[in-house]
């Protein structure tokens, strides 16, 4: 199946990939069986087969007894099963960045060193520790958030560049590139101005 709406645009017409029920639950339940894996995992030992059990529990209308005991089922519901959730949710976060980014560009090797997010998040980084911002603690750590600032002023600087000739995907990219080598740059100058810190 292809998509013929790029015609005429100089870019060569996208492949849509047809979705896989098979693939989709094959993934599907290995994501599940690494999060009770992750589950399982820890300074106390407890069986996979428990922890189904305990989160099967959980839900409305199925009674299950997993035996364990009121410090378990804690060690699972509050320190784990968040930990591994978090996880997943990060993981799907990037999966689906990437994912945009690639078809962004029409590239499977696009990644966030293309438009200089890396370096713009790098740089932001450098001046918050060696200008010692903060405490680095909590939500208000602002270590990843000039980190994300960075990339944004990354991504502004990127695309006025690129859009400055025409909007081609090439002239972004060169200008991503561009981007990328001056705030690399930037931040080797912070890092040498602040040497001692």
């Amino acid at each position: 199946m292809t998509d013929t709406s790029s015609a005429g645009t100089g870019a060569e017409p996208l492949r849509v990939a047809r979705l896989r029920p098979g693939a989709l639950v094959a993934a599907l339940v290995a994501v599940v069986g690494a999060m009770v894996i992750g589950m399982a995992l820890g300074p106390v030992d407890i069986s996979p087969k428990l922890i189904v059990y305990e989160l099967l529990d959980d839900l409305p209308f199925i009674e299950l007894d997993s035996g364990l005991s009121d410090q378990r089922v804690a060690i699972i519901e509050q320190i784990r099963l968040p930990r591994v959730v978090l996880g997943f949710l990060v993981g799907a976060t990037l999966s689906v960045s990437g994912a945009a980014y690639q078809g962004a560009f029409r590239n499977p090797l696009a990644d966030p060193y293309l438009l200089g997010i890396a370096a713009g998040a790098g740089l932001g980084a450098t001046v918050a520790i060696t200008q010692d911002w903060g405490d680095g603690a909590g939500f208000t750590d602002p270590v990843p958030l000039a980190a994300f600032a960075g990339a944004l002023l990354a991504i502004v600087l990127s695309y006025t560049a690129g859009h400055v000739g025409g909007r081609s995907t090439a002239s972004l990219i060169l200008s991503g590139v561009a981007v990328a080598s001056f705030l690399t740059a930037a931040q080797t100058y912070v890092l040498q101005a602040n040497s001692d810190a």
